[in-house]
């Protein structure tokens, strides 16, 4: 690691300045060859990282809850994606990975924004409930999800006459009565 730690340094700026792609970068470092010294390097820094990372996880009882509760919000997410890429059953089609930066990068966005629209509706609807004076549980909302399947129409018929009028101001914090939080 230390004949190789110029060269390692010199990868991370090139990244950091966008003189590389990740994909180039990623096309060079995934031949596992022994004669490439960055590859190498990259190898060792990795065992490392993750052998002080898999130390801390053993020792650190909160780190652990911690980890898993981020794992279980990304594979909510990965399985949430995966039902809405519903055609061919979430395999990219391409082998260019251009093209499947540029798929994956689409999910992500028809996903995040299927999410936001849920997040609005269910906040509208949390704030209908306590203006009728209906009591909201805090440990109610906090097991809310919007990986909601049931109000998205995959094979639903959607208007686009209007997509070009931009939404008016919308207010995103949740005020609810302080008897209901």
């Amino acid at each position: 690691m230390e004949s190789g730690w110029k060269d390692l340094m010199q990868v991370g700026l090139s990244v950091r300045e966008g003189t590389v792609s990740s994909v180039t970068l990623l096309r060079r470092l995934n031949n596992h060859s022994r004669k490439n010294q960055v590859y190498r390097v990259f190898r060792e820094v990795g065992r490392a990282v993750r052998t002080i990372v898999l130390l801390r996880y053993l020792s650190d009882p909160q780190l652990r809850e911690q980890i898993t509760r981020a794992t279980n919000k990304a594979e909510a997410y990965n399985g949430y994606t995966k039902w809405l890429h519903f055609g061919g059953d979430g395999y990219l089609r391409s082998r260019d990975p251009e093209l499947q930066e540029k798929a994956v990068k689409f999910l992500d966005l028809m996903a995040n924004s299927i999410i936001f629209s849920t997040t609005v509706d269910m906040t509208d609807a949390l704030r209908q409930m306590a203006a009728q004076g209906r009591e909201v549980n805090p440990d109610d909302v906090a097991a809310l999800s919007p990986h909601r399947r049931d109000n998205v129409l995959r094979f639903g018929d959607y208007d686009t006459a209007t997509l070009h009028i931009p939404p008016g101001p919308y207010d995103s914090a949740l005020r609810l009565p302080a008897d209901g939080l």
